[in-house]
């Protein structure tokens, strides 16, 4: 498929989470996401393992039993003191924001069975196993390649959108996925096409408050 005449300075400021605007009538072809699989293989790997997969599931059946496990999730997540619902934001432009984040959130667990293609990245560590101080090697083993997928993504018209709220019940969501022992899915990105490919860059804080030279 044919790249929208986008910058590479406008993928990377204009690639959102799409929650409201993800087409769910349209199917996605199969090689569009092979298109942007082979990008992300591009990502770098901790000493080159390459160790990153990715699952896709889009078989109605367990997209539905998925959705039922996001929704399950969603009213776990809404009582986290870290959850959107819960935090006191330091900034007014995000105290702004978060209804429409939460309004917009919601909307998608009403119909997330819909949404054509259910990717979940993986990768061939069981984490439960891995020391705190290897964990940020571990991650970034595979979240370049999944950032990678989500930019390729975008670039062809597609919309995604990072959720976790299965993991609540990763076990059940892994026996629905039908991983094999020792592989540990890290997330889900809910892909379809776009409704619209106009995305605009997002509000965020000064440079100055989140880069530091040389001390906080």
């Amino acid at each position: 498929m044919a790249a929208l005449p986008l910058s590479f300075d406008e993928v990377l400021t204009t690639t959102r989470t799409v929650r409201k605007r993800l087409d769910l009538e349209r199917p996605v072809e199969r090689e569009v996401l092979e298109e942007c699989f082979r990008i992300a293989q591009q990502a770098p790997s901790g000493s080159n393992m390459q160790s990153f997969h990715f699952m896709v599931v889009s078989d109605p059946d367990k997209r539905a039993a998925l959705g039922d496990l996001f929704r399950r999730g969603l009213e776990q997540y809404r009582t986290s003191p870290i959850a959107l619902y819960n935090l006191a934001y330091p900034d007014q432009s995000q105290v702004e924001a978060a209804p429409r984040i939460i309004e917009s959130l919601e909307h998608l667990a009403d119909r997330v069975e819909q949404v054509p293609v259910h990717v979940f990245p993986c990768i061939q560590f069981p984490l439960d196993r891995v020391p705190v101080t290897m964990m940020g090697g571990i991650m970034g083993s595979i979240i370049p390649a999944v950032w990678s997928y989500m930019l390729a993504a975008r670039s062809r018209g597609l919309g995604t959108c990072w959720s976790n709220m299965h993991s609540y019940f990763s076990d059940e969501a892994d026996e629905i996925i039908g991983l094999p022992d020792g592989v540990t899915q890290i997330a889900c990105i809910l892909t379809a096409y776009s409704l619209g490919t106009e995305f605009k860059a997002a509000t965020r804080r000064p440079l100055d408050d989140i880069v530091h030279w040389d001390r906080w």
